[in-house]
């Protein structure tokens, strides 16, 4: 299964919605995922994300199906909270020199959320809600977790889009690839209408565990002469 993560075109988040940059990156992403088809489309709930994902469905003719725990609104509450300087802002929008110390590289993927820099969030809650959601929908897909790998109860071929946002993202790809998240908020980051790939090889001893093939692709946005920002 090649699974595509997609986060939203240029937003106008006033409105939910996209700016007219970003109904054009919605555009290009949509003749970029056309290549090679999908199987499914999946969404977040709010606007920005739907309106990005609805290129893509009406030229493959698939609907989008909604899911609620892909929506940022989630991820806010997990993963943001009141800095030191008093504002409200995602743990990964700190200075990353804050959050990759030599004492941070040295915490375990288990008790991550105990690091100073992280203290202000709902690390712990946050992660046992991401990942029950990530296994619940893997499982949907054929692939369920067992400890630090996945069984293949269905194997496939699949190609599979989920449109959604960049901090829920960010909280999403540690449970994906069992990273610390402090190594991945500190060095990793989603742009607008950015498409990441990640593979579940079905492997014959019928156990997987995904891959990531590329992160925050926008090289077709750059085919089609299109501003990243």
């Amino acid at each position: 299964m090649l699974l595509y993560v997609i986060r939203h075109g240029d937003p106008d988040y006033e409105h939910d919605t996209l700016t007219p940059l970003g109904q054009r990156q919605a555009e290009a992403v949509a003749r970029r995922l056309a290549v090679n088809g999908l199987d499914r489309i999946y969404s977040s709930p709010l606007g920005r994300a739907v309106a990005t994902a609805k290129p893509t469905s009406e030229i493959l003719r698939l609907p989008v199906e909604i899911e609620d725990w892909c929506s940022e609104g989630h991820a806010w509450h997990d993963i943001a909270g009141t800095m030191e300087n008093g504002r409200a802002t995602w743990a990964f929008h700190q200075n990353n020199t804050v959050i990759h110390t030599e004492e941070a590289m040295q915490h375990t993927n288990e008790n991550w959320y105990e690091l100073d820099c992280f203290k202000m969030i709902r690390g712990k809650e946050g992660r046992e809600r991401i990942q029950a959601a990530s296994d619940d929908f893997l499982a949907r897909q054929g692939y369920v977790r067992e400890g630090g790998k996945y069984r293949i109860e269905r194997p496939n071929d699949d190609r599979v889009a989920v449109f959604c946002h960049q901090g829920f993202s960010m909280e999403w790809l540690p449970v994906l690839l069992g990273i610390p998240p402090q190594y991945t908020f500190s060095s990793f980051d989603f742009t607008h209408a950015a498409i990441s790939i990640f593979e579940f090889v079905n492997y014959k001893d019928g156990y997987t565990f995904p891959r990531c093939l590329c992160l925050s692709d926008t090289s077709y946005l750059y085919e089609d002469r299109l501003p990243l920002l």
